[in-house]
């Protein structure tokens, strides 16, 4: 009698095993069908979600087998953010190495040169790569800005203007490191030994060098008429540089009451740099103000096309006024969108 019971007993354990290995099997090898997907796991997703809505994407067939999955594999704290494609036809482990091992999918930005910190911010959050707020905060804050070494009460002028590739919603920090990394390791190989500027001043003039022009053989010109300014204790009188003082409230027209407000950017008050940069400057605007042209000019005045004409003398800048902004048919068909590079 108790050899039957020890028999039916072990035949039903074993049944039971089998039942239970037959439905596991039957989950673990189902395989996704559907078109592939990207898949998006947030920064501080804990696994309960991402296991969650992997099940209500269909990613999964069963939420319980891929949690002992994940466990078993000791991974469960080792996802990362980023945006995986799904294959179709793949079984829960696939999914799993995908999400784990995988490479998240990248997506490609341009930071054009001479965008300010508030673009390049809009810029960011429009390609889903990092939030606004966020990235302005922390290229604004002052324990992140010293731990980069960089004597500033920003890092406006050291978001290096290059393409890049991240993974969406990679958190603002890592964001504005790779940016900062990058333009250390571009200038790098320059000398910013200058006769009267320090290396942030150098980087706050290309900053300004970088917006007055459209067409980039006249930077080292712009950068000369800037130099020979300063060094006349001149004022720069710099329309960029006072709209970006009142940047937050600028609508695309300079009035006559914004170039006679005091702010600490508005070059046609104060006879100096403005306090900080205006924009994010090139390498070659950087080697502009490195190596201005040598020549007298004191003025430029733009031709409506990108370039300018410059000149020595008040007298000639006010010809060259008349001739090229109050003139109307001066400024017909003209623009520097137009400018060969």
């Amino acid at each position: 009698m108790l050899k039957k019971l020890f028999i039916f007993i072990l035949v039903a354990g074993l049944l039971g095993l089998i039942s239970v290995g037959s439905y596991v099997g039957y989950f673990y090898t189902r395989t996704y069908d559907g078109d592939n997907v990207n898949f998006v796991v947030e920064n501080g997703d804990a696994f309960g979600r991402i296991n969650q809505r992997l099940f209500v994407q269909g990613l999964i067939s069963n939420k319980r087998i891929f949690h002992y999955l994940a466990k078993s594999k000791q991974v469960m704290t080792k996802f990362r953010a980023g945006s995986y494609t799904i294959n179709r036809g793949s079984n829960m482990a696939a999914v799993l190495d995908t999400l784990v091992y995988g490479q998240p999918n990248l997506t490609s930005i341009t930071i054009p040169e001479g965008k300010n910190m508030y673009e390049v911010a809009k810029l960011l959050a429009a390609s889903g790569i990092t939030n606004e707020s966020d990235f302005l905060a922390i290229i604004q804050h002052p324990d992140f800005i010293s731990q980069l070494n960089i004597s500033a009460s920003t890092l406006e002028g050291y978001l290096y203007p290059e393409t890049y590739r991240f993974a969406p919603n990679t958190p603002a920090k890592i964001v504005a490191k790779t940016m900062i990394d990058l333009f250390n390791r571009k200038t790098g190989s320059l000398d910013f030994n200058h006769p009267f500027l320090n290396k942030h001043q150098v980087i706050i003039l290309a900053s300004v060098v970088e917006k007055e022009t459209g067409a980039k053989i006249e930077r080292p010109a712009i950068a000369g008429v800037f130099t020979n300014r300063l060094k006349k204790r001149m004022r720069l009188e710099s329309d960029p540089t006072t709209i970006y003082g009142i940047w937050k409230r600028y609508t695309g027209n300079i009035k006559k009451s914004d170039l006679l407000e005091l702010t600490p950017y508005n070059t046609y008050k104060i006879p100096a740099l403005p306090q900080g940069p205006i924009s994010n400057p090139s390498l070659e605007a950087i080697r502009a103000v490195l190596n201005p042209d040598n020549h007298e000019y004191l003025f430029f005045v733009s031709k409506n096309d990108g370039t300018h004409v410059f000149t020595k003398n008040y007298q000639d800048h006010l010809q060259a006024v008349d001739d090229f902004q109050r003139k109307t048919s001066a400024r017909q068909g003209k623009s520097w969108r137009n400018l060969k590079q």
